[in-house]
């Protein structure tokens, strides 16, 4: 079996090989560190009684160290210059299996049935997402309540502070509380810009999303409960009030009702959104469905 991928020397020989040119639109950044490599795989919990779902698997790198460790993975990858390559590098891994195929219009659910073998198995999701889809895919994946037990991810620092934030810190967000409503996320580890072909500008961290066995809290009404925390970081300075008047204006006439009714529920508008936890959220929301559904 030829060595891992994951050097610089052997990475710089398989694009020669086949004239491969990096597509900045398309965000191609390729891992050049076996090590990080197998810290991801021990971070996603990968074992021969896993499937894997991969995004974007490039040359194969860490579809090799996957492949090594887990049941069956199968990738999707979007460029189709990179369909040969990958025949090629995986060629010693017959539990491999790439789509091509844009993660963002696929029916997830339906590959999953149709390429794994054993579709019963725990499924993970690992990818080293590019910078300018990593928050799209993620959304995607919740939105259509893929099976997935875990999703182990490498993007962007910024990104991940803001998947993991916490109440009361310049990170925490919509987005924040659009993925921890469904999932537990813990910032991994830092990727320094020099593990990769070409070096990206920013540093990268790999996170690790655990499914809850419930949402965060329970809501009435799901949509609406993201248009609200949505509403509420439109403009980060500005009081809840401002931010909910604006988004919702049947709000104003009736601000004293509201404020009373809110005020009983332990929530004052006069806060900031980044101030209030998943749970006041929840309570934010059921609590406004009903006050803009009375007559």
């Amino acid at each position: 079996m030829s060595k891992d991928i994951a050097t610089p020397g052997r990475t710089t020989e398989i694009l020669k090989k086949y004239g491969f040119l990096f597509k900045k639109s398309l965000g191609q950044n390729f891992l050049i560190d076996s090590n990080i490599l197998t810290r991801i795989t021990d971070t996603a919990e990968i074992t021969k009684e896993t499937n894997v779902i991969e995004i974007g698997p490039g040359i194969g790198a860490l579809t090799e160290q996957l492949a090594k460790t887990a049941n069956e993975v199968v990738a999707f990858e979007i460029d189709q210059r990179l369909l040969p390559i990958l025949d090629d590098t995986l060629s010693n891994y017959d539990n491999v299996r790439v789509v091509h195929n844009d993660v963002l219009k696929a029916d997830v659910a339906e590959v999953i049935t149709e390429q794994f073998a054993k579709p019963e198995l725990p499924l993970k999701i690992v990818a080293n997402l590019p910078y300018y889809v990593t928050t799209p895919i993620i959304l995607k994946l919740l939105h259509d309540n893929i099976p997935a037990d875990s999703m182990t991810f490498m993007l962007q620092k910024e990104v991940a502070d803001r998947i993991s934030a916490v109440p009361s810190t310049k990170s925490y967000g919509s987005l924040t509380i659009a993925i921890q409503f469904y999932m537990e996320a813990e910032l991994a580890f830092i990727v320094p810009k020099t593990v990769f072909m070409p070096q990206p500008n920013v540093d990268s961290a790999v996170i690790h999303l655990k499914r809850r066995k419930e949402p965060l809290a329970k809501v009435n009404d799901e949509e609406f409960f993201f248009e609200v925390t949505r509403a509420s970081f439109a403009q980060r300075r500005k009081t809840l009030w401002n931010n909910l008047a604006s988004k919702f204006p049947a709000l104003k006439p009736r601000k004293e009702e509201l404020v009373e009714g809110l005020n009983a529920i332990g929530i004052d508008l006069i806060r900031r959104g980044e101030t209030l936890d998943i749970p006041e959220f929840a309570k934010l929301s059921n609590f406004l469905a009903d006050f803009l559904a009375e007559k």
